[in-house]
């Protein structure tokens, strides 16, 4: 097949993106945001937040890695962070997704793109680690926007969200000690997230 072609193919799959619904709610509370535009706003983010990683980071290679990371639920779907069933099969239901959806592209591409995936999911490295921890920054700023409105819904406990939380420092102490730990102490204190642990433990 035709390099060109195979990327075409690549790019028509992509846009399956926009339509993966995950639970988070925008920060307006209006609906949930898609898999493509929680990329993209992370991707943002990590220009405008950069300074602010522990280590020194390829910004290029982090913004690629929030693009591309969720990719894999067009085919595995959304797996919820409190999801404790799904969560037991999404590593294999996503690889598997990895092999396929990065496997349209060019032999070439298609390895440096599953190599990147695996990069942000082992979350090892400098730029793994921010990813991740903008991936755990972003929808802590939306719920709190939102008044919460995804936590109480689910009924969310501190000792999920400190869970969810603590590799948040590995990739940003800065973003941990003065944006998610302060958001999430905000909506203990506000009843939108359940406080089954002391609150001393973030």
């Amino acid at each position: 097949m035709d390099r060109l072609e195979q990327q075409m193919d690549f790019c028509r799959e992509i846009d399956k993106e926009k339509e993966v619904f995950r639970q988070t709610f925008l920060c307006s509370g209006n609906r949930r945001e898609n898999d493509a535009e929680h990329a993209w706003h992370m991707a943002l983010m990590a220009v405008v937040l950069q300074e602010y990683a522990n280590e020194d980071i390829d910004l290029l290679k982090v913004m690629t890695m929030l693009l591309i990371h969720d990719i894999v639920e067009i085919d595995a779907g959304d797996t919820y962070a409190y999801d404790v069933e799904g969560l037991k099969s999404q590593a294999e239901r996503e690889e598997k997704a990895a092999t396929r959806i990065f496997g349209l592209l060019p032999e070439d591409q298609g390895t440096y793109m599953l190599d990147l995936f695996h990069e942000f999911e082992e979350g090892e490295t400098a730029e793994a680690r921010f990813a991740k921890a903008l991936d755990n920054v972003q929808p802590v700023m939306q719920n709190d926007a939102s008044g919460g409105k995804d936590w109480r819904e689910k009924g969310i406990r501190l000792s999920q969200a400190i869970e969810r939380q603590k590799k948040t420092a590995r990739g940003s102490q800065v973003l941990w000690d003065q944006v998610s730990k302060p958001m999430i102490r905000k909506n203990i204190e506000l009843g939108n997230i359940v406080g089954d642990v002391p609150l001393e433990e973030i």
